[in-house]
């Protein structure tokens, strides 16, 4: 689920203002932009330029749905390139926002579609607009785009699985990628509640009562200051997303688009790794629509006080794109599960 630090996001379309630009290692232009004046500067988008693989990508149909994309294959470019189809009107996907999107992808060097979220059973995911966090190249796509924007990126190995390829997704180490995106939404990148705004009230984990976890799912253990522990079963994970009570509040509902604040814990099935929380930093803030769809559906209708447990399988966590890390416990994969233990400390109307 990934926090971050939070950096407002541009409030409209009014960006273009250049105050400086720098080249990459391969010699591409990356200009720095930023929105509205020069008092505006925290809020910046690094854009990738256009080139001649990605203005070659022929696509057809409407924004939100499946597009028909065309290209000659193989394509092979040294450096990610990036071309808007649509130009949209609403908030600017800025560095360090969270942008939600629909996503195709295709094998650049094949030319064979991969996976795409806007089929039957698939839903936009949220990508922090973060290098740092998710592919480069799908970063790169989204940086600079207003909410309502399609554009297509032409991604070499380098930004996207490097040498490793992914091999659930038929990428090979030297297949070059090819994204088409839907913008859908903008917003700030859920953030820690900084302890200065914490309700000295608020409770910091959950209070309601305990409930009998349903057999086969991951077991928690609790510490005196509620930090859980997790351990995952010998056994394959669930290939649907499953939900469970472990504590029932009895507090408000949480409602779809509220903001809620919680504490949470995630391990990958995979490993039995924790590789997200927010215990030992504080309670947490977002809205519910900030999240992987998995995590959301297993905040929405649970009362405040409650601790629900969820088991999120790629398709409603991260999908095929994973989020890469430099720490080989932290690497979620495109085909991990992920458990997230959640205490519902408090929700506000969206």
């Amino acid at each position: 689920m990934r926090f971050h630090a939070y950096i407002p996001f541009c409030p409209g379309v009014d960006c273009g203002v250049d105050y400086g630009s720098r080249r990459t290692a391969a010699g591409a232009r990356r200009v720095q932009w930023f929105c509205g004046s020069v008092a505006e500067r925290e809020c910046p988008c690094s854009l990738t330029a256009p080139g001649t693989a990605s203005d070659s990508v022929k696509v057809t149909g409407d924004f939100d749905t499946h597009p028909t994309t065309t290209f000659t294959a193989p394509m092979s470019v040294d450096i990610t390139e990036r071309t808007v189809l649509t130009t949209g009107t609403g908030a600017v996907a800025s560095t360090g926002s969270q942008a939600t999107i629909d996503f195709t992808l295709y094998n650049g060097t094949t030319g064979a579609e991969l996976f795409t979220t806007l089929k039957t059973g698939g839903s936009p995911i949220p990508v922090t607009v973060d290098e740092s966090q998710f592919l480069p190249g799908l970063v790169k796509a989204v940086s600079c785009a207003p909410v309502g924007s399609r554009v297509v990126a032409v991604v070499p190995p380098g930004d996207a699985y490097g040498s490793a390829g992914n091999s659930n997704l038929n990428v090979g180490p030297t297949d070059t990628l090819v994204f088409v995106v839907d913008v859908k939404d903008v917003g700030p990148a859920p953030t820690s509640t900084a302890p200065a705004t914490v309700d000295p009230n608020l409770p910091t984990q959950a209070t309601g009562v305990p409930q009998p976890a349903p057999a086969g799912f991951p077991t928690v253990a609790l510490a005196p200051d509620g930090t859980p522990t997790i351990t995952i079963p010998p056994s394959d994970p669930p290939t649907s997303l499953q939900i469970a009570v472990l504590k029932k509040g009895d507090g408000a509902t949480v409602a779809s688009g509220d903001s809620v604040t919680v504490q949470y814990q995630g391990v990958i099935w995979r490993t039995s790794t924790i590789f997200d929380q927010s215990w030992g930093k504080g309670p947490v803030t977002f809205g519910t629509s900030q999240v992987i769809p998995g995590f959301s559906q297993a905040l929405v209708g649970q009362t405040v006080g409650s601790q629900v447990i969820a088991v999120i399988p790629p398709g409603q966590g991260y999908g095929p794109a994973g989020v890469p890390s430099t720490d080989p416990a932290k690497n979620i994969t495109g085909t991990d599960t992920l458990v997230f233990v959640i205490d519902i400390l408090a929700t506000t109307a969206g």
